[in-house]
């Protein structure tokens, strides 16, 4: 098997499932090093592979969300596929799977099972509502978990109804918070010897970021709602135009960063007048300063405007949509954009490696791979797959490998 580098190097992750949330945590682990290995359907593989823009077929997020990943093409519907799963757990660490709630032990493949096999094993849950609970076997997709978890009440105009945020924010959130679950697990193994479940639902991963709105709503009698493109209360805050029709945010809500964004305005009086030289007044005025404001930054270009704000040390920044972000030199001194040539030779950019690390830092990050490219590899090295059972294994269907 090829050694992986990065902090997480020498980890073993088993994933299945499918999408975004369990594959995207799959993502994460692999880029800090840890040797993901994907299993697949064999003929279809990870619906991600068709999902979103496809150019020759296959999905421009797939070099990114199957990084550093190897695809091992295995039939889990049939028995002696889940043999073969089974004998990959007692060489692996972690176990990172997305299938509905109960799926695992129909096929006997749940954590009891699973840590019969090989007790050091980490078995990460990623779902809609969790492993229980009246709604734990219900389907949840991302959508409805940011939904149930509050961010859909909060995000968008007030007048309007609640949109979502045009990514899959529940899924990544769930992602996110499955790696950090993961990380304290493997940390509590290398004190106590043992693996243990980890389980993350969709929606509480939405809700953990939301913030004090519970107590706000409880306590303070204010149930929080969609305030648009300002915080209440919190001015000046916002997105102003340009004159190039760009869009530049401007946050100079605190006192001192609000007096020298009038100095770069030429506008000294505004700091002295008492609707707006203190927070609490400026807050009450929100909509009489933006447009003072708004007029303002109108007159110039976003690149004038920004520049403006750099000089006068305000907090600014243009709305970035993806050719901002491809052309930014702070991107690229910050290898933000990482070029992953897929299987027809198509340089796809995707965004690179986060956090930085400055002493284990990751290799540079490989494109997904094609399906079932590296079943005979693993199933080999780690399910002691000799030339005969693999051709059992071929003319069966249980497992296959991509030759192409």
């Amino acid at each position: 098997m090829t050694a992986t580098v990065g902090p997480l190097s020498g980890l073993r992750v088993l994933e299945l499932g499918s999408f975004i949330a369990g594959p995207f945590a799959g993502q994460l682990l692999g880029d800090y090093g840890a040797e993901v290995l994907k299993v697949e359907a064999p003929g279809s593989g990870d619906s991600m592979r068709r999902w979103g823009v496809t150019v020759d077929g296959e999905s421009l997020w797939w070099p990114s969300i199957a990084r550093n990943k190897k695809s091992v093409a295995i039939d889990l519907r049939q028995s002696d596929g889940r043999d073969l799963i089974r004998a990959l757990v007692a060489e692996a660490d972690i176990v990172l799977e997305n299938f509905r709630p109960g799926t695992l032990a129909k096929w006997g493949l749940d954590y009891a099972a699973l840590s019969e096999i090989n007790p050091r094993i980490i078995v990460v849950h990623v779902s809609g509502f969790g492993q229980d609970g009246p709604r734990s076997t219900d389907a949840g997709f991302g959508s409805v978990g940011e939904a149930m978890g509050g961010i859909r009440h909060t995000t968008g105009n007030p007048e309007l109804p609640p949109t979502r945020t045009g990514i899959s924010l529940g899924d990544s959130l769930a992602a996110l918070f499955a790696v950090i679950g993961t990380l304290a697990a493997v940390h509590e193994r290398s004190v106590s010897g043992r693996g243990q479940e980890v389980d993350v639902a969709i929606y509480e991963a939405v809700a953990a970021l939301m913030e004090s709105t519970m107590a706000d709503h409880e306590i303070g009698g204010i149930t929080r709602g969609r305030t648009g493109s300002v915080l209440p209360r919190v001015a000046p805050s916002n997105v102003y135009p340009t004159s190039d029709g760009a869009e530049v945010i401007i946050a100079a809500n605190a006192d001192t960063v609000f007096r020298r964004l009038c100095t770069a305005m030429g506008r000294v009086e505004l700091a002295e007048d008492p609707r707006f030289a203190e927070h609490g007044p400026r807050g009450d005025n929100m909509a009489e300063i933006d447009a003072i404001i708004g007029a303002w930054a109108s007159t110039m270009t976003a690149d004038q405007l920004l520049k403006e704000m750099e000089d006068g040390g305000v907090p600014a920044g243009r709305i970035y949509t993806a050719p901002d972000m491809l052309a930014d030199p702070h991107y690229e001194a910050r290898d933000m954009v990482v070029r992953l040539v897929n299987q027809f030779g198509v340089a796809v950019p995707a965004a690179g490696v986060v956090p930085k690390f400055s002493r284990s830092a990751p290799a540079q990050p490989v494109p997904g791979p094609g399906l079932g490219e590296h079943t005979r590899e693993v199933l080999t090295a780690l399910a002691g797959v000799d030339e005969a059972r693999w051709a059992d294994l071929q003319s069966s269907g249980i497992a296959m490998q991509d030759n192409s």
